[in-house]
């Protein structure tokens, strides 16, 4: 999904994965000949060509979020950061070090162990000669699902970066308190390497979650009548309200549920603000979105369907997903939001390239 984002303008030269699944489909989408199938820790850099311009890393968040119980970097998921730096550390030996390098993972990230870890991911881009800045970028502003991520961009230091993709202060929309908070926190060395990128507001969304529900859905049924009352029964007062209220309006209205534990019970909890909410990996029953679908009196639930899913992270529709609900379900979850990445790449990504390419050629 990275490099869908990042377009036809960018060409791979290397990926890398450990899931055979996710491979798979990568596979059928760009071919196999560049792909790495194993663990990021056994790749050498005699594998790598060249000098890449961008080297682009999503490394696992588990550790980092509130599900891996703070465990962060030292975590055997989340700690796939390491050895993916080391990499960068011996590109950097070698003369090799990529132009710019982007970290994403999740908004957790900035506050896992009290902030020590994004600290040491500082410390670390600073070592190797790279200034770096971070942005939360929801994405909410492009598609309808809330889904904040942290993306981290490191430049060489010695490039001179365009003013167009700088700014002298943080941006309320993509720096939220917590990571300004967060970068008056870091060492001297990373504070002094900061950059503020200038990533403009975004052209407003044109979708509702509505607009991308199947009318005939593939890959889920619709629930029975029983198991919908038995849903409506597993909410709240309030959440029943919810349905009631969308139940009086007369129209057709799409919202989505999910299963909480509530003070040891277990709730269906409702929103219908034309927004989904953050798909996750299918690793249990609480992490896939049911949705609610009210018309008057009739009301009808069923899982969210793959394609469904792949909408709501700015798949194209003749993306071809996996077969199986749950490898399609997860392949959506644990990916990247195209359009987001499309806005970063346009904003700052590619206009650094192009200056890079200019400097070289000067040279």
């Amino acid at each position: 999904m990275a490099r869908l984002g990042l377009g036809e303008q960018w060409s791979c030269t290397y990926a890398n994965d450990i899931d055979r699944k996710k491979a798979a489909s990568y596979s059928r989408h760009f071919g196999a000949e560049h792909l790495a199938i194993k663990d990021v820790g056994l790749v050498a850099t005699r594998e790598l060509p060249g000098r890449a311009s961008l080297a682009w890393a999503s490394f696992p968040c588990q550790d980092l979020s509130l599900a891996g119980r703070g465990i962060g970097l030292t975590g055997h998921r989340s700690g796939t950061f390491w050895p993916f730096w080391a990499l960068m550390g011996a590109l950097n030996s070698e003369g090799r070090a990529p132009h710019t390098i982007v970290l994403e993972n999740v908004y957790g990230a900035i506050s896992s162990n009290c902030g020590r870890d994004f600290n040491e991911i500082g410390n670390a881009i600073t070592s190797l000669g790279y200034r770096f800045g971070a942005l939360v970028m929801d994405a909410v502003h492009f598609v309808p699902q809330s889904r904040p991520r942290l993306f981290i961009v490191a430049v060489r230091s010695e490039i001179r970066l365009p003013e167009v993709v700088t700014r002298s202060d943080p941006t309320g929309l993509w720096h939220p308190r917590s990571l300004v908070e967060a970068k008056f926190r870091m060492s001297a060395e990373a504070q002094d390497a900061w950059v503020w990128w200038n990533v403009p507001v975004p052209a407003g969304r044109e979708t509702v979650f509505a607009d991308l529900i199947e009318d005939i859905p593939t890959g889920v049924q619709w629930n029975s009548h029983k198991d919908t009352l038995a849903l409506i029964s597993m909410m709240s007062p309030v959440n029943r309200a919810k349905v009631r209220a969308a139940q009086r309006e007369g129209v057709l209205r799409v919202g989505t549920l999910y299963k909480r534990t509530r003070k040891g019970l277990c709730r269906a909890e409702v929103r219908f603000d034309d927004v989904a909410g953050c798909l996750r990996t299918p690793s249990g029953g609480s992490s896939r979105q049911t949705i609610i679908v009210v018309k008057g009196r009739s009301v009808r639930t069923r899982l969210l369907s793959p394609r469904e899913a792949a909408r709501l992270m700015g798949l194209p529709e003749e993306y071809v997903l996996p077969s199986s609900y749950n490898e399609a379900y997860h392949l959506a979850g644990d990916g990247l939001v195209v359009p987001v990445v499309a806005h970063l790449a346009d904003s700052v990504l590619t206009p650094i390239a192009q200056t890079v390419t200019q400097q070289i050629s000067a040279a």
